[in-house]
């Protein structure tokens, strides 16, 4: 369900909006917010409760790993995007998994009229980086419906 009241987003947003993503700002068109959800120094996994304002996009990225690695969507509020270099994008809703295999280039973010939240989760692997590329240009964003 789109969603494009914060009020009305917030009483659904059920991990909660966290702080401004200012550490990765420079990364994302539009802004957004991180709740981890998880302690890197406590746990192996980590968790985190992304949100999007409506129109914000992370840039294209890649999640490097030499085995292993990559990351998980759990979508849990709004309606968002993702996409795969040369796929077509993927309209994202509450519920929805999105498995992302280490070394793949995408992006992910908010539909242009809603807020969009989801978990993110940092795979466990080998040498594991992550490569912040180019911004996701507004032409092909603001063509998606």
């Amino acid at each position: 369900m789109r969603i494009s009241d914060r009020e009305q987003f917030d009483k659904t947003n059920v991990f909660g909006l966290g702080q401004a993503n200012t550490a990765y700002a420079q990364y994302f068109t539009g802004s957004s917010y991180l709740n981890p959800l998880t302690e890197a120094d406590k746990c192996p996994v980590f968790l985190a409760n992304v949100t999007f304002e409506p129109g914000c996009r992370n840039n294209w990225h890649i999640h490097r790993a030499r085995s292993g690695g990559g990351q998980l969507l759990i979508c849990t509020g709004g309606e968002g995007w993702y996409q795969e270099e040369g796929q077509a994008a993927v309209s994202l809703t509450p519920g929805m998994v999105i498995t992302i295999p280490a070394n793949v280039k995408h992006w992910h973010g908010a539909k242009k009229d809603s807020w969009f939240s989801h978990i993110a989760v940092e795979v466990p692997g080998e040498e594991t980086s992550n490569e912040w590329l180019e911004l996701v240009d507004g032409e092909t964003y603001n063509g998606l419906e």
